[in-house]
């Protein structure tokens, strides 16, 4: 079995849209990526590899995820092509490079994005995608390049409200 675990950035500064890219998360925004993660550590999901969109407020919140999940944030690959935008189709092309040794993928980035993956690579996903919104979707193959749109299986979303 393959995961991917899709993660839109925490809560950013609702100014700065001249210089998008440099957009800082809130303290809100900190404070809910450390639950989500959290969250995950506490269930023991791990990462094998995380992909950011280089945007502040993605990688940050990538740092943090990083942090709680024992995942050296040296590590954390940056992907312009996640800020610029990306096909679905060009999202599978990012999952099937994937190196096999990876079982459990984590990638950051934004919405409307973000919630176009969840929606295509799962089989049913009814949900939204809000800020730090993270949704693990599970793929019963052994390769990353059998990954195919709409074969995936919800194996969880966590958001922040659900903390609240």
């Amino acid at each position: 079995m393959k995961r991917v675990v899709i993660v839109r950035h925490a809560k950013s500064v609702p100014y700065g849209y001249d210089d998008d890219f440099n957009r800082d998360l809130k303290d809100r925004g900190k404070n809910d990526a450390d639950r989500v993660s959290n969250e995950l550590q506490k269930k023991g999901i791990k990462a094998d590899a995380m992909i950011s969109s280089p945007a502040k407020r993605a990688i940050k919140t990538a740092r943090i995820f990083a942090e709680n999940l024992s995942f050296n944030n040296k590590n954390i690959l940056q992907n312009q092509d996640i800020f610029d935008g990306l096909t679905t189709s060009e999202f599978l092309d990012l999952i099937h490079d994937l190196p096999e040794d990876v079982e459990t993928a984590f990638f950051f980035g934004h919405n409307p994005g973000f919630y176009y993956f969840v929606n295509n690579l799962s089989k049913n996903f009814n949900g939204d995608m809000p800020t730090c919104s993270t949704v693990g979707i599970d793929f019963d193959v052994n390769s990353w390049s059998e990954v195919e749109a709409r074969s995936g299986n919800i194996a969880f979303q966590i958001v922040p409200r659900m903390f609240k």
